[in-house]
C-alpha cells in the first residue's frame, strides 16, 4: 500500500472520532451546566474554559474571539472552520481523505462520511443545532459511530482498515485521556470537596462523556467514587473506550500491519505501544493517585504525541 494511503486512512479514522468525542464532550457538558444552581457568567466561563484548555485550543480562540463567551466556545469548537479540530472541520478533513482513497474504501462508507460533510455544508447542521442543540450533537454522535460501524462491516479487513482501525485507537485513547483530565480542571477552581454530592455529579458526567455510565454501574453496583472512575477509564480492559483497551487494540493492530509477533517489535511504533501497552497493564489506581491523576494523563497523551509522530515517519513520511 502507498504511504500516502495509509497516511489517509489512518487520518480517516482519527477524523471521524474526534468529531464523535468533541460531539459527545460539548453535548454532556451543556447538560452539566443546566443542572447547576446559581449560574452567572462566571460558573459559565469555568465550565467552558476548560474545553478549550482540554483540547489545547486556547490560544487560536483568544485571536478569533476578543470575548470568551459560551456560545463563542460551542460555535468555535463546533463549526469553526479556522479552527482545524472542530467538528466541521473534522468531519471536512475526514472526507476530503475519504475522497483521496474512494478505491481503498467501501461504497456505502464513501456516502456515510459524504453524507455527513453535506448535512453540514447545505446548512442543515447549523440550523439544527440553533433549534436544539442537544439534538444536533446526538445526530453528529450516532452518525459517526454509524461510519464506524460501516467500515467494519462493509471494508475488507486489510491494510487499509488497519490503518483506519490504529488511527480510531490512538484518538480514542488520547480523547478518553483529556476528558478525564478535564474533571481536573473544572474542579480545581470550583473548590468542591472531593466526595460531595456536586463532585460526585461531576464524576457520572465524565463517565456519560465517554459512554460509559451503564457499564461503569454494572461493574461498580452504583458505586461513583473518584479512584473508582478513574480506575475504570484508565485500567479496565474490556470496555472500549477506556485508554488500557484502545492502547491494546492500538498495539494489536500495528502488530498486524508489520506481520510481526506480539511481544516482540520490528520498528519504532511497535516498540513504544508495546511500552505503553505493559505500563498501562501494570498500574494500579493507588499509584496513579500517587504520582497524581492530572501528571499521570498528562504523561500518557506525551507518550501518544511520540507514537503518533514515529507512527508517520515509518508508514508515511517515504
Amino acid at each position: 500500500m502507498l504511504s500516502r494511503v495509509g497516511d489517509s486512512t489512518f487520518w480517516i479514522g482519527r477524523y471521524i472520532e474526534r468529531a464523535e468525542n468533541n460531539s459527545r464532550l460539548l453535548d454532556v457538558n451543556g447538560q452539566m451546566l443546566l443542572d447547576l444552581e446559581n449560574r452567572n457568567e462566571e460558573t459559565e466561563r469555568q465550565f467552558w474554559l476548560p474545553i478549550l484548555s482540554t483540547l489545547e485550543d486556547t490560544e487560536l480562540f483568544r485571536q478569533l474571539h476578543p470575548e470568551f463567551t459560551a456560545a463563542a466556545v460551542l460555535d468555535y469548537v463546533t463549526f469553526e472552520a479556522r479552527n482545524p479540530n472542530s467538528i466541521q472541520s473534522c468531519i471536512s478533513f475526514a472526507r476530503e481523505n475519504a475522497r483521496a482513497v474512494r478505491d481503498q474504501i467501501s461504497s456505502e462508507m464513501w456516502e456515510k462520511i459524504n453524507g455527513l460533510y453535506l448535512y453540514f455544508r447545505d446548512g442543515s447542521a447549523a440550523r439544527e443545532f440553533r433549534a436544539s442543540s442537544h439534538d444536533f450533537y446526538d445526530k453528529v454522535t450516532y452518525e459517526s459511530q454509524l461510519i464506524q460501524g460501516v467500515t467494519d462491516a462493509t471494508m475488507t479487513h486489510g491494510e487499509a482498515w488497519r490503518f483506519i482501525r490504529a488511527g480510531k485507537f490512538m484518538e480514542r485513547a488520547d480523547c478518553t485521556s483529556r476528558i478525564l483530565d478535564l474533571k481536573y480542571h473544572i474542579l480545581l477552581p470550583s473548590g468542591e470537596q472531593v466526595g460531595g454530592n456536586v463532585d460526585i455529579s461531576q464524576w457520572m458526567y465524565v463517565l456519560r462523556s465517554c459512554s460509559a455510565m451503564e457499564a461503569y454501574l454494572k461493574i461498580r453496583r452504583g458505586d461513583v467514587t473518584p479512584w473508582g472512575v478513574a480506575e475504570f477509564l484508565i485500567c479496565h480492559d474490556e470496555f472500549p473506550r477506556t485508554i488500557r483497551f484502545c492502547v491494546d487494540r492500538l498495539d494489536e493492530t500495528l502488530h498486524q500491519i508489520s506481520g510481526t509477533d506480539e511481544g516482540h517489535f520490528s520498528n519504532e511504533p511497535e516498540r513504544m505501544s508495546g511500552l505503553l501497552r505493559s505500563q498501562l497493564d501494570y498500574a494500579t489506581i493507588d499509584g496513579i493517585f500517587r504520582q497524581g491523576l492530572h501528571e499521570y494523563l498528562d504523561g500518557v497523551q506525551a507518550r501518544l504525541i511520540e507514537l503518533d509522530v514515529a507512527f508517520h515517519r515509518t508508514y508515511c513520511a517515504y
